[in-house]
């Protein structure tokens, strides 16, 4: 059943005022934010926010000077926009904006510390090692039971990762991570179903569980390809997903995030879940889960965008 167009009360428009969506940028997910931007922009405008779109490659560090509008929605994806860089700049001119803080994204961003902040919470994550040399091949591949992935640190969209189980193959992998990050994570890969967990102002929204043909659910399996499947129910028993709900909400926690994000998370064969990292700034196109999710949960996509950005009405983001 089509539900009736979402609108928000003139009261709330005018108490939002001009809403610059934040989109583009210049990472290595350009394409995929000026999408994700695009559809918010048209979801903001259809609920009555005077919003508009701001490509913002080339010109981030500007972006807050002599502004033209009173609130943010951050749209970018990768590095600028979702590291903590705008969230400074923005935080710096006074301006509110959507999602986490400087702190928590930058964490969140960094697979690697994320990573960290898990294991020192006593959070499950794949054991994992960090890889600056070739050197270290050998070590690693002693000290990590195969097969692995290697993932630059601070690359989304499954940008780079690959997955290996010989030495010739770790330093292939290696030699492409670096050329998108000088940080690069070797952790053990978990054979089992994928899921992630979209969240919503302290809520998480229903689970979804991912298949592909691809090896795993890489940048084709996101943005690209038709033969992906979601499932919603995500086939999890009530207490399962409740368990894997619970702990997608102390992930998000512990890295110090708020108001919206989305966690991934690998079952094993034995049923035990392991974190994989956190996005701040999660996609908002066609393909994209949080939209998915949230619909699952009853909401449109025009009422969730007004719902994270209604959040920078209350007390701004810590820095």
């Amino acid at each position: 059943m089509s539900r009736a167009p979402y609108r928000i009360e003139p009261e709330m428009a005018r108490a939002l005022g001009r809403v610059a969506v934040l989109m583009g940028g210049d990472s290595a997910e350009r394409e995929v934010s000026l999408k994700s931007g695009a559809a918010v922009t048209s979801a903001l405008v259809s609920a009555g926010v005077d919003a508009f779109s701001r490509d913002v490659q080339g010109t981030l560090l500007n972006v807050a000077r002599d502004p033209d509008f009173d609130r943010a929605f951050i749209a970018l994806h990768g590095r600028g926009g979702e590291d903590g860089t705008v969230q400074a700049i923005l935080s710096e001119a006074g301006l509110p904006y959507t999602g986490s803080g400087v702190l928590a994204s930058a964490l969140a961003m960094d697979k690697l510390r994320t990573k960290y902040v898990f294991e020192g919470c006593g959070l499950p994550t794949p054991r994992f090692r960090a890889m600056a040399s070739e050197d270290e091949a050998d070590d690693i591949l002693a000290s990590l039971r195969c097969p692995l992935s290697v993932k630059p640190s601070r690359e989304g969209s499954s940008i780079g990762i690959r997955k290996v189980a010989t030495k010739d193959e770790l330093l292939d992998a290696f030699g492409e991570a670096v050329t998108h990050d000088t940080h690069v994570l070797v952790e053990e890969w978990i054979e089992g179903a994928e899921f992630t967990v979209s969240l919503l102002q302290g809520h998480a929204l229903p689970a979804i569980g991912l298949s592909t043909d691809n090896t795993f659910y890489d940048y084709e399996a996101k943005y690209l390809s038709d033969d992906t499947s979601y499932r919603i129910p995500c086939g999890l028993s009530t207490d399962d997903e409740l368990r894997l709900q619970q702990l997608s909400l102390e992930a998000f926690r512990v890295l110090g995030c708020r108001t919206w994000g989305r966690v991934d998370i690998m079952q094993d064969a034995d049923g035990r879940f392991w974190l994989l990292e956190v996005n701040t700034v999660p996609g908002m196109t066609d393909h994209s889960l949080v939209p998915m999710a949230a619909d699952a949960a009853g909401y449109g996509f025009s009422e969730l965008v007004v719902r994270i950005l209604r959040d920078t009405l209350e007390e701004a983001p810590d820095v």
